[in-house]
This record gives structure tokens, C-alpha cells and sequence, in this order.
């Protein structure tokens, strides 16, 4: 026997708007979605604020007795389903990027970014522990992002959940353009092949590996995005220039400018739905805006168990010595010296 639950992902722009511009928007959705007979509504990561790199984040992070939370709070109640969306977190002295889901009877679960993605960690610190929400839908595995490529955190919710929820906005940064004060513009394939080699890798992180995990559980996975396009300055240009530089030596023309670089790219379309073996029930594409999307998923009334040995994500090895090493080093002291 298996129960059938409706879900919906919901996309919304990644451009920088207050407060209350985004939080409307969002509402909006979320109405139309629950409407439809949505269950589950899952927002963007960092869905009330946007996204970029920049140290207005720092005064952008909220308690859970924060507008945000409330607000979610609110709506789930309302509109009677469960709502996901993650936002910057302040927890005592520390900020997290910290996914919340909420029952319409009020009850919220938490789990914090285990894996802030390169240039992310100037602004939140990491978790390392993992969050299974026992709702009236379900136990619900949750996971941020960056967090899917990392296959340690898959085989801690092996056995243990019925649907794995991911909140998430990843730019394209695989691919990205950084764009120099004199008009200058360099891409990723400009700077040699190592880099290069990781203009593909974006599907392969937020589309392949959830795909191929959530199969290898057995359960239905649901992962919101953002639309758009991300242009952007870096928490610590230099750092990053200097960590670019062994494979793409000529960049030192730009020493100069380095420090009003930004950086552009697009959204990857990562909105998706999965059924439990693997394939896609739904998804967004970039070009669609603001919008959601609706599926039904069915959750097997015995929890199901790993019949085989853990996958190995495609993941390529240097996207993950960029991410978690190379810009995370760079990065560490914005964080450390926030105001």
C-alpha cells in the first residue's frame, strides 16, 4: 500500500527586493499552490531576501521570532499546508542559512547549510548534523543546495525518510563571466582547461545526483530554485584571484581591478520533482519566471531501505576542491571579521 501527497516547488526571481516585495510575491504562489491541492510548498533558499555576495547580509539575517518566520508560520496555518523556505538565521553570535518547514498547526523543524558553497561561507557558518522532520506528510529529510553533492549526508537519512526535501539557488558559477571595471570580461573557458572542465557540472550536482541518490534511498525528492540571473561582487576578490592564478597565470593584467570584480551567471534550473526510482514527475525552467509547479508522489507505507551500495555522485573532484576548499579558505575571513 502507498499514500499519494501532492508537492510544489516554487521558483521565484533572484534579483535583490525588501522584505515585503518578496514576501508578497511569494505569497502569491504559495496561494495559487495550495489552490491547486499542494500539501507541501517548498520556497527558494534565501527566498525573502535574494541572492549575492555582499556584507548587507550580515544585517539581513533574522531570529526565529524574525518577520520571515513568522510569516511563514502564518501562511502555513492559513492555508493549511506545510511550508519550506530557508533564510539567514541568527543563533547567538553565529548566522546560519537555515531551512525552515512549518505545519500548519505550528510546528517547525530546522536544519542548518552543512556545506556553504565556496564564497557562501563569508557569510554563514556550517553545520554538521542533519534534520528528520516527523510531520503528519511523512519523516522528511532536509538538505540546502551544495549540500546534495555530498554523499556522506544522503547515507545518514538512508533508511530513516519517506521524501527528501532541498531548498535551493545556485547560481551557475561553474560558468560564470566576471566582468572588470575597464570593460573587461573574462568567462571560465578563457581561464584554461582545469577550469573549464566544470562548465558542465551544474546538471550534474543539482539534477543527476539528487536523481541518482533519492533512487539509491528509495524515496521521492522535491527541490525548489530561483530564476533569473546573479551579477554580483566577491566577499574577498584578491583571495580568489590569488587561488585562480597557478592555472591561469595572464589573469595578473587584472591585478589592478581586482577588488571592483564581479561576477555573473544564471540560475541553475534545479526546481524539481522525483519520483522514488529516480525519475523527474516535474520541474521549472528558467524561462518560466515566477511560477510553481505541482506533482503527486507516492510514499510506500513500509519505509524503504538501500538494496544495493552507495552511488558515487557525478560529481567532477575539482568542483568539490574548488567549493568546499579553495573559496571556503578564501572566504573564512569575511565571516570572521563581520561587523
Amino acid at each position: 500500500m502507498v499514500r499519494r501527497i501532492s508537492l510544489a516547488t516554487v521558483q521565484l526571481d533572484v534579483t535583490l527586493a525588501p522584505l515585503s516585495e518578496r514576501l508578497g510575491r511569494a505569497e502569491a504562489l504559495i496561494t495559487q499552490a495550495a489552490q491547486a491541492g499542494a500539501q507541501l510548498v517548498v520556497l527558494p533558499e534565501l527566498f525573502n531576501t535574494g541572492y549575492a555576495y555582499r556584507n548587507e547580509n550580515f544585517s539581513l539575517a533574522e531570529t526565529l521570532e524574525g518577520p520571515t518566520a513568522q510569516w511563514m508560520k502564518q501562511i502555513s496555518a492559513r492555508l493549511g499546508v506545510h511550508l519550506a523556505g530557508s533564510l539567514f538565521l541568527r543563533d547567538g553570535q553565529d548566522i546560519y542559512n537555515a531551512l525552515l518547514l512549518y505545519a500548519s498547526d505550528g510546528r517547525v523543524w530546522r536544519y542548518d547549510k552543512n556545506y556553504p558553497w565556496g564564497w557562501e561561507r563569508a557569510y554563514f557558518r556550517e553545520s554538521r548534523a542533519i534534520t528528520i522532520a516527523e510531520t503528519d506528510l511523512g519523516a522528511i529529510g532536509l538538505m540546502l543546495c551544495w549540500d546534495v553533492a555530498h554523499a556522506n549526508l544522503w547515507r545518514q537519512y538512508a533508511g530513516k525518510i519517506d521524501l527528501m526535501l532541498t531548498c535551493s539557488c545556485p547560481p551557475n558559477i561553474p560558468d560564470p563571466t566576471y566582468h572588470f571595471p575597464d570593460g573587461s570580461r573574462v568567462t571560465i573557458a578563457q581561464m584554461g582547461p582545469v577550469f573549464g572542465s566544470m562548465r558542465q557540472s551544474a546538471p550534474r550536482v543539482f539534477v543527476d545526483t539528487p536523481a541518482q541518490q533519492a533512487a539509491w534511498i528509495g524515496v521521492p525528492y522535491i527541490s525548489s530554485t530561483a530564476c533569473g540571473a546573479v551579477r554580483t561582487h566577491l566577499p574577498n576578490p584578491l583571495g580568489s584571484f590569488l587561488a585562480f592564478l597557478p592555472t591561469a597565470p595572464w589573469l595578473i593584467r587584472y591585478l589592478p581591478q581586482i577588488r571592483q570584480v564581479e561576477v555573473s551567471a544564471s540560475l541553475v534550473e534545479a526546481g524539481r520533482i522525483f519520483a522514488a526510482d529516480g525519475r523527474q514527475l516535474a520541474g521549472l525552467r528558467n524561462e518560466q519566471g515566477e511560477a510553481f509547479v505541482l506533482a503527486e508522489i507516492d510514499i510506500p507505507v513500509e519505509r524503504p531501505q538501500p538494496r544495493s551500495q552507495q552511488p558515487k555522485p557525478p560529481v567532477p573532484w575539482l568542483v568539490y576542491l574548488v567549493s568546499d576548499k579553495l573559496l571556503t579558505l578564501v572566504s573564512l575571513g569575511t565571516y570572521a571579521h563581520r561587523k
